[in-house]
């Protein structure tokens, strides 16, 4: 807290109390509650609980209420909170061949293994206003969705088997927790995926459109998108197996990438992947593509010096609660700084104006 001005926290508590105000709006108008913002925007939930790495579902309800609908505010409010969370262990990676599929596309067969499911989706509605929405109309009822139960086989595994795809190594190996253990680069991949998945979407949304303008020569077709509810489950040593402690709805991508080959790999497609919570396809679209665009170095490719290959500028800066702190910053008393400088401006002139005087003589 800033108290360096005379009468600094009697100002802060009146800021915080119009804040509260404004916050409220009109008494007139009924108070939303936190369950209307869960259940009515959950797409900003699901931002909120992605970039915040924390998901609840109430908890971004709320962030999102006292942050008077600012979703970075929202986020910083969840990563705050969380901080004061107890750490039990941790999941098993949880297995999205067995997602409840509500969504599942692909770009790249039409006749995908398993079918393709459009479900809720803003793709094909004409972007137009409905002002039913705004006199409160009911809305007609949908037909009921039934998600698809049974395993649903990934695209890229059709792909796999006739060795046209870069196989996925697997390894035992625990990766870095980006959530307890601060950023070092060089960065495996591991690591830049949960960068990525928990960082501002518009920044790693711009990152992946630089790269289909050709800044990084990387043409990507969505091999599959799907969204739906995996279980996760946990090892409890006691009884020496895993239980289903619950279950989360995520957003998975894989991209499919041409690539000529290299020194070190034969001609073959490669892969990009987003993996988000919540119903988040924007964001983890964007991640599949910036995901490959930092694996230019491992596949021998030629680094082009496009922003979205720069795994120190991409990872450093696609942080919003980083980036607000650091930006926000400037706008809070910086007195004796400035003065400071404004007293080397002062001298700076006082002796260019000295010399000039000495050249006119």
């Amino acid at each position: 807290m800033y108290v360096a001005v005379k009468g600094g926290e009697q100002a802060i508590e009146n800021a915080h109390a119009w804040l509260a105000e404004e916050r409220r709006g009109d008494p007139a108008v009924p108070e939303l509650s936190v369950e209307q913002i869960r259940e009515q925007m959950a797409l900003a939930i699901n931002r909120v609980m992605a970039e915040g790495s924390l998901y609840d579902r109430d908890l971004a309800a709320l962030a999102i209420k006292q942050a008077r609908g600012d979703l970075i505010e929202a986020i910083f409010l969840v990563r705050a909170y969380r901080t004061t969370l107890p750490r039990f262990g941790y999941s098993s990676p949880v297995e999205t061949e067995a997602m409840a599929v509500d969504r599942r596309v692909s770009a790249t067969f039409k006749d995908a293994p398993g079918g393709q499911v459009l479900g809720p989706t803003f793709d094909y509605t004409h972007r137009l206003l409905d002002f039913k929405l705004a006199a409160d109309g009911l809305v007609p009822d949908a037909p009921v969705a039934t998600p698809r139960a049974e395993p649903t086989p990934h695209i890229t595994d059709f792909l796999n088997r006739d060795g046209l795809i870069q196989p996925e190594t697997a390894t035992d190996e625990t990766p870095p927790d980006l959530t307890r253990d601060p950023l070092e680069l060089p960065a495996d991949r591991s690591l830049r995926l949960q960068s990525l998945t928990r960082g501002d979407e518009g920044f790693v949304l711009g990152m992946a459109y630089s790269t289909q303008r050709g800044y990084g020569r990387n043409h990507a077709f969505v091999g599959e998108l799907r969204i739906g509810t995996v279980a996760v489950e946990m090892e409890i040593p006691e009884l020496g197996f895993s239980v289903e402690i619950g279950e989360v709805q995520v957003t998975e991508c894989e991209t499919v990438n041409q690539f000529k080959g290299s020194g070190r790999e034969p001609p073959q497609f490669t892969r990009g992947y987003g993996l988000v919570f919540g119903m988040t396809e924007r964001k983890a679209i964007s991640m599949a593509l910036v995901d490959r665009a930092l694996r230019a170095k491992e596949m021998g490719e030629e680094n082009t010096g496009a922003p979205a290959q720069d795994e120190e500028f991409v990872l450093y800066h696609c942080d919003n609660i980083q980036a607000t702190g650091f930006l926000e910053h400037i706008k809070l008393p910086h007195y004796v700084d400035f003065q400071s400088e404004l007293e080397l401006v002062r001298k700076l002139r006082a002796e260019a104006m000295a010399a000039g005087r000495e050249t006119a003589e």
